[in-house]
């Protein structure tokens, strides 16, 4: 296989955000990776599809060996795989603690040093984590400290990356989203979740995949967070 097609690991790729991302990564001409933990095969031959937990090491070493014996390079990593679970602290488990920890942090420290220390080859790459826009303005109406906890590690890391691996053409940038129409948001939420923001509606996976799209072509930007929150991060 010619390895001149760019290639594009997606996490959390079986539906919603992460789906749209792969279709999007396609129509551009790139070769996909496509991981989630219960993710369904596909009949385009540029898109190699990977199952797995990816809070497992195990998983992320396969993504990344596989898909680079698959497509001879990883360009680009997506690091959009995520769990939110919206308690007030005091009721969060041990389990929900170790769940949240495993896929947000976890799983994005496995897959990440592998596919930069593939991306260190070619002195070139790009990193986009999903993170929410809740990291930097917290809101009563939805107690949420593991994604904080987690997703603001992201953001902290994502500056710590570029800054690390700039001088390698290696590029680490985030998208900071509100609440986006998904299936995990149920429709009669909608209009609750839509007064979350101030311009007053929910935000459309297109919008994030367009503010992911952006980051991949441009060039001269890194260690930068996109906030596509509705106002969010603004104030309220």
């Amino acid at each position: 296989m010619s390895s001149d097609r760019k290639v594009a690991v997606i996490t959390g790729a079986s539906q919603g955000i992460g789906a749209a991302l792969v279709e999007a990564y396609r129509d551009r001409g790139y070769g996909v990776v496509a991981t989630a933990r219960s993710i369904r095969p596909t009949n385009d031959d540029q898109i190699f599809v990977v199952p797995g937990d990816i809070s497992d090491r195990n998983t992320a070493e396969r993504v990344i060996s596989e898909g680079r014996a698959r497509f001879g390079r990883i360009d680009t990593l997506i690091n959009n795989a995520g769990i939110f679970l919206a308690k007030p602290f005091t009721l969060y488990t041990e389990a929900d603690y170790a769940a949240v920890l495993g896929v947000n942090l976890t799983g994005f420290f496995h897959i990440t040093q592998l596919a930069i220390a593939a991306m260190e080859k070619r002195q070139s790459g790009h990193v986009v984590q999903i993170t929410t826009s809740l990291i930097e303005h917290a809101n009563s109406q939805v107690p949420s400290v593991l994604a904080s906890l987690t997703k603001g590690g992201l953001s902290a890391a994502t500056k710590s990356l570029a800054i690390e691996y700039a001088k390698l053409g290696i590029r680490v940038n985030a998208v900071a989203p509100g609440v986006i129409k998904t299936p995990m948001h149920p429709l009669q939420a909608h209009p609750q979740l839509a007064n979350l923001h101030p311009l007053g509606r929910m935000g459309e996976i297109s919008e994030i995949v367009g503010a992911v799209l952006y980051l991949e072509s441009a060039g001269f930007v890194t260690g930068a967070t996109i906030h596509v929150d509705g106002g969010q991060s603004a104030g309220h």
